[in-house]
């Protein structure tokens, strides 16, 4: 069962008060950030951008009173394999990424078409906070504070036509700033750009949201700067990183997995723990930080909100 909170709880309330002191403020124009009190040696941020401040911020009503998984923790324990197929490659090689000046394009079926800058994002769509559990398919758990905007606002901000049925995302495809695009995965190779969609339905769900940020600080490069999605009730391979284009299609969109190991990764990636990967249980997760395991939730805990958009479906043949 999901846990609330009221909405009129400070963010400062719920996250280590010493972690919210030290967050960033961010100069216009891309100045230098002003940092109040020291991360700790080794906290892997990206380098310093931003033309908004991160706080103060909205909590949502989603949010899980579960402890939060350390910054520390966060992001030097990633899968963003266009810095390497490691967990430790992106917090190591992703200070390359340029996430300043950066654009997404939104296309297709739509009634406003247009190339949006990050820095008019932040500035039309208000920022919450949303404290989601994020469960990979490697069995691997964590709790983090997102920064994001809602993604159903912004597409509604476009305006898709009746048309678009789908919503498709491509990450930046750059070899010098992405090493990790250089060379083979596995022997032979990911079809870049990344790839990943979800229905209509499940991109406007309350839910979903286009991350900014995350403890209160701006996105490192490492978690998908500067902006990235975030679908808690799914796997974390879909919520994709470091987006460059938005499309409205009428066509479920073929994803990057899905191309790569057919077998293993289908479109939904729902996390369900009554479907087992074919190479291990998925009924099971280990929190990072963690010795012991704990159960998998359905929907990553998240049913109340989104089990009813698969209703009648077989979610052992749409996995």
């Amino acid at each position: 069962m999901l846990i609330k909170r009221q909405d009129d709880i400070k963010p400062s309330e719920i996250t280590n008060p010493s972690l919210y002191a030290r967050r960033r403020e961010f100069l216009k124009g891309g100045a230098a950030l002003a940092l109040g009190v020291a991360l700790p040696v080794g906290s892997a941020l990206g380098p310093a951008y931003g033309a908004a401040k991160l706080s103060p911020l909205t909590p949502s009503r989603f949010n899980t009173d579960e402890e939060l998984t350390p910054y520390e923790a966060i992001t030097t324990h990633n899968n963003f394999y266009e810095f390497g197929t490691d967990k430790e490659s992106p917090a190591k090689l992703a200070d390359s990424l340029r996430p300043r000046p950066w654009t997404v394009l939104v296309d297709g079926e739509v009634k406003r078409p247009r190339e949006w800058d990050i820095e008019d994002i932040l500035k039309q769509f208000p920022l919450e906070e949303r404290i989601y559990r994020l469960r990979c398919v490697e069995a691997w758990s964590m709790v983090i504070p997102w920064v994001g905007i809602s993604l159903a606002s912004f597409i509604k901000a476009v305006e898709p036509n009746s048309n678009a049925k789908y919503v498709a995302f491509e990450t930046l495809v750059d070899q010098e700033q992405m090493p990790g695009q250089r060379s083979n995965l596995f022997g032979f190779g990911l079809n870049w750009p990344y790839i990943e969609g979800l229905r209509i339905d499940e991109a406007t769900n309350p839910l979903a949201i286009l991350g900014v940020g995350l403890y209160g600080e701006v996105m490192p490069n490492q978690n998908g700067a500067p902006i990235r999605l975030v679908v808690p009730w799914k796997y974390g391979f879909k919520s994709i990183k470091s987006i460059v284009r938005i499309s409205f299609v009428e066509q479920q969109p073929v994803n990057t997995w899905q191309v790569q190991a057919p077998r293993e990764y289908g479109f939904y990636a729902n996390v369900n723990p009554q479907v087992d990967h074919p190479r291990w249980s998925q009924g099971q997760e280990r929190r990072i930080g963690d010795w012991l395991k704990r159960e998998t939730l359905m929907f990553n805990g998240y049913g109340d909100q989104v089990a009813q958009l698969y209703s009648g479906m077989d979610l052992s043949k749409n996995f």
